[in-house]
C-alpha cells in the first residue's frame, strides 16, 4: 500500500526557523483518532521552538512537526475507539497524561509528573492530520466559530488561571497583555468582575486589552498604576491578581498593590529565579497558586462562555494560509499581534 503524504509544518534540525516539508500522514493505533485539521493557531511555545531558544533545545528533539493550537474534524479511528465518530468537529487537550500517578487518578491531570506534550514531545498539528490518544479527543459544536476554537487552547490556559478564584464584584489585576492576558481580560469581565486593570509596556496589545473590555490598560513605562486604581476607584487593593507575564518586576508590583488576604494566579514563566519579598507575601497574607495547563473542565467553560455571549474575535488580529506560516511567526515576532490562525482548509 502506498503510504499517503501531507504538508507540515517541521522543526527540520537544531538551530533558528520551520520548514513546510511532506510528511507521512500518521496511523492511528489502537485507542487513537486521526484528526483533519482546519485551522490552527501560533502560541507563543511555537515561537520559542522557531527561535531555538535553550528551553527548545531542552525539550524538542528534531525533526518533529510542531504545533497544539488547533480545530479540525475525526477522519479515522483506531481500533477499540467508542463513543466518537468519523466527521465529528472536534479539538484536543496537548498534555497526554500516564492514566495512573496519583493526580491523573484524582482528576487532577494538568499535574500528571508524565505528561507528553503535542507539537513538543511528540509530532504536532501544524499539519493536515494530527494523530491524538481518544482520551484527549474534545468534541466542539458546530456552531462555534473554528478561527476562535483554533486558540481554545490558550483559551483554557487563560480560563484556568482566572477562575482559580472567585471574581463576581473583585477587582482585578491582570500583568502581561499578551494573547493570553487578553482573554483573560474578557474572561474576568464575563465571570462578574467589578474592575479589571492589565499592565504592560506594549501599546498594541493593550489596546487588544481595551478591546476585550478592560476598565483600564496601563503602561508602566509611562504611567501610575497607583493613580490609575485611585481612578478606578479601589481603596484597599486588588482582590485577584492574575500573572500572565513571567517578568519579576511585574510580579512584585502585583504584590505590592494587592490588599491583605488578596489571591495571585502565576502563569507566566520566567527566564530565571526571581527574588520575593517573602516578609511582604506573609504580613498580607496572600495566597499564590501556581498554574499549568488547563483542567478538563476548562473545556465545558469555554464552549459555555463563547456560547453565553463571550466574543474572542477581537484577539484575533492575522490571518494566512498555512504555507505563508513565515507571515504569522513575523507578525509575532513583530509584537503587534494577538492571535494568528493558520487556514489548512484550502488548497493554493
Amino acid at each position: 500500500m502506498t503510504q499517503r503524504m501531507m504538508d507540515a509544518i517541521v522543526k527540520p534540525v537544531a538551530g533558528v526557523g520551520l520548514e513546510l516539508r511532506r510528511v507521512p500522514v500518521p496511523v492511528p493505533g489502537p485507542g487513537e483518532v486521526l484528526i483533519k485539521i482546519h485551522k490552527t493557531a501560533i502560541c507563543g511555545t511555537d515561537v520559542h521552538i522557531y527561535d531555538w531558544t535553550p528551553w527548545s533545545a531542552e525539550h524538542v528533539k528534531p525533526p518533529m512537526v510542531i504545533g497544539h493550537e488547533y480545530v479540525g474534524e475525526i477522519a479515522e479511528l483506531g481500533a477499540g475507539v467508542t463513543g466518537l465518530q468519523v466527521g465529528m468537529r472536534v479539538s484536543g487537550e496537548g498534555h497526554i497524561t500516564c492514566g495512573h500517578c496519583r493526580n491523573c487518578h484524582t482528576g487532577n491531570i494538568q499535574w500528571c509528573k508524565n505528561t507528553h506534550s503535542v507539537g513538543v514531545d511528540r509530532d504536532g498539528a501544524f499539519a493536515e492530520y494530527v494523530c491524538i490518544p481518544a482520551s484527549n479527543v474534545i468534541i466542539i459544536d458546530p456552531s462555534l466559530d473554528e478561527d476562535v476554537v483554533s486558540f481554545f487552547d490558550a483559551f483554557g490556559n487563560a480560563t484556568h488561571t482566572a477562575l482559580m478564584f472567585n471574581l463576581v464584584g473583585e477587582d482585578v489585576l491582570i500583568t502581561g497583555a499578551g494573547p493570553i492576558g487578553v482573554i483573560a481580560v474578557g474572561i474576568c469581565k464575563y465571570a462578574g468582575a467589578r474592575r479589571v486593570v492589565i499592565t504592560d509596556m506594549n501599546e498594541y496589545r493593550l489596546d487588544l486589552a481595551r478591546k476585550m473590555g478592560a476598565d483600564a490598560a496601563v503602561n508602566i513605562g509611562k504611567e501610575n498604576l497607583e493613580e490609575v486604581m485611585h481612578q478606578q476607584g479601589l481603596v484597599e487593593g486588588f482582590d485577584v491578581g492574575l500573572e500572565m507575564s513571567g517578568s519579576g518586576a511585574a510580579l512584585k508590583q502585583m504584590l505590592s498593590v494587592m490588599r491583605n488576604g488578596g489571591k495571585i494566579s502565576l502563569l507566566g514563566l520566567g527566564n530565571g529565579p526571581i527574588n520575593l519579598d517573602m516578609n511582604l507575601i506573609i504580613g498580607k497574607g496572600l495566597t499564590l497558586q501556581g498554574i499549568y495547563g488547563r483542567k478538563m473542565d476548562n473545556w465545558h467553560q469555554m464552549s459555555y462562555m463563547v456560547q453565553g455571549g463571550l466574543d474572542l474575535t477581537p484577539v484575533i488580529t492575522h490571518r494566512f494560509h498555512y504555507t505563508d506560516f513565515e507571515k504569522g511567526f513575523a507578525a509575532m515576532h513583530s509584537g503587534n499581534s494577538g492571535k494568528v490562525v493558520l487556514d489548512w482548509t484550502t488548497s493554493v
